[in-house]
């Protein structure tokens, strides 16, 4: 159930980020839904690779290169995903930025609610 729920997360996290960034595009909750899920699996597997391999060049800018590497992974799942589209790298870096502060805000709404409950 948990999963679910990140998933969904995720995915209006996605939604949020579209209507924020220009040359970030949705076209709806169903590609909402299979982008956050590419975007998930992009980032456990090549975006976990790449970001061991770059740790130094991550440490030397004090983690801002992650940044980077996430919006090549953005811009990879907009390649795969059918109505999800980034039209440009620095849409793709600002929707990274801003994709894990929104995706950092619902997950504290979501933890914070289950603790008053």
């Amino acid at each position: 159930m948990r999963h679910l729920l990140n998933w969904v997360l995720s995915a209006l996290a996605v939604w949020v980020v579209a209507r924020l960034i220009p040359g970030f595009h949705v076209s709806g909750p169903l590609a909402a839904l299979i982008a956050a899920l590419a975007i998930g699996f992009i980032n456990a597997t090549l975006g976990a690779f790449l970001k061991i391999i770059t740790f130094p060049l991550t440490l030397l800018t004090l983690g801002i290169f992650w940044f980077v590497i996430n919006a090549l992974m953005l811009e990879l799942a907009s390649k795969i995903v059918r109505g999800f589209q980034v039209d440009s790298f620095a849409a793709a870096f600002l929707g990274a930025i801003v994709l894990s502060l929104v995706n950092m805000f619902f997950r504290w709404l979501v933890g914070t609610s289950r603790q008053r409950s």
